[in-house]
């Protein structure tokens, strides 16, 4: 366990498993932690470091009332990075930490970055009115405008612990091991509505599809039968990201937002052969 200031002043908490391997940093979603890759601290190791980080807001880092931004969020990475003295390393992201890797090539581009997976993430999460409807499914659109507004207001509402509980049951499908549900629960509750809210609406209204075929390293998209994203958003990205592969679960194997909790020696083993092999 580690911690570092970021440029404005914030405390965040990140793991380092240490070693010699190649260094990979993971970045979680939104209201998540880094105990989302618990089983990849130890199961992607020694072959690689595993660098995990809480986000601004998020599990034990500092929940301040400012920078509940996906830009800010792309900044505290490299902080996390220049921190660490990483000059090269390989980068993962899951759900809206895959957007703050967009958000990180966009700004600082790839020169640090040898190889990069994308994890269950849309290239637009919101259904705006100037999109068709095939580039709403193309992009994995989740919420229509009204849709994300009233979910804010629920989440910054009265009833503010009831709806991240059924925000979170959304991504899981049929009926998940109770364990493993209550323990996302558990992580999302880290997050106070100060911070979740503007960074869910800030992430909810990013589009990523024109940083895609920018994307010039390496790269694994990886998505899930079971999934409330779409495995066809999924593809797109795949295609629009120049030799990108693909990598489905199918639910048998996975059957949630969640693979590498479901499922972590099937998730570590896609991810591990892909980060060790030298051609792209």
């Amino acid at each position: 366990m580690g911690e570092l200031t970021t440029s404005d002043g914030v405390r965040l908490v990140y793991r380092d498993s240490g070693g010699e391997g190649f260094p990979l940093v993971m970045l979680h979603g939104w209201g998540q932690t880094q105990e989302m890759f618990r089983h990849q601290l130890r199961g992607l190791a020694p072959e690689r470091r595993v660098i995990t980080l809480d986000f601004r807001g998020h599990g034990l880092s500092d929940k301040p009332h400012h920078g509940y931004r996906i830009a800010r969020f792309a900044a505290d990475v490299l902080d996390l990075v220049d921190h660490l003295g990483l000059e090269r390393f390989d980068a993962l992201g899951w759900s809206m930490g895959t957007s703050v890797w967009w958000s990180f090539l966009d700004q600082y581009g790839s020169g640090r970055i040898r190889r990069f997976v994308a994890v269950d993430q849309p290239a637009a999460v919101a259904a705006v009115p100037w999109m068709s409807v095939d580039q709403q499914q193309q992009s994995g659109a989740i919420f229509d405008v009204a849709g994300l507004v009233a979910l804010g207001a629920e989440l910054a509402g009265p009833r503010g612990e009831e709806a991240r509980y059924e925000f979170v049951r959304g991504m899981f499908s049929g009926e998940p091991d109770p364990a493993l549900l209550s323990f996302v629960a558990e992580q999302i509750a880290f997050t106070p509505a100060h911070a979740g809210v503007p960074l869910l609406f800030d992430h909810c209204a990013q589009d990523w599809r024109d940083v895609l075929p920018r994307v010039d390293v390496p790269t694994l998209v990886i998505g899930c039968e079971g999934s409330h994203v779409h495995p066809r958003s999924q593809q797109y990205i795949a295609d629009r990201i120049p030799g990108a592969r693909l990598h489905v679960f199918p639910a048998t194997v996975a059957n949630s937002h969640f693979p590498f909790l479901e499922n972590p020696p099937a998730f570590n083993e896609v991810v591990g052969t892909f980060l060790g092999s030298t051609t792209n």
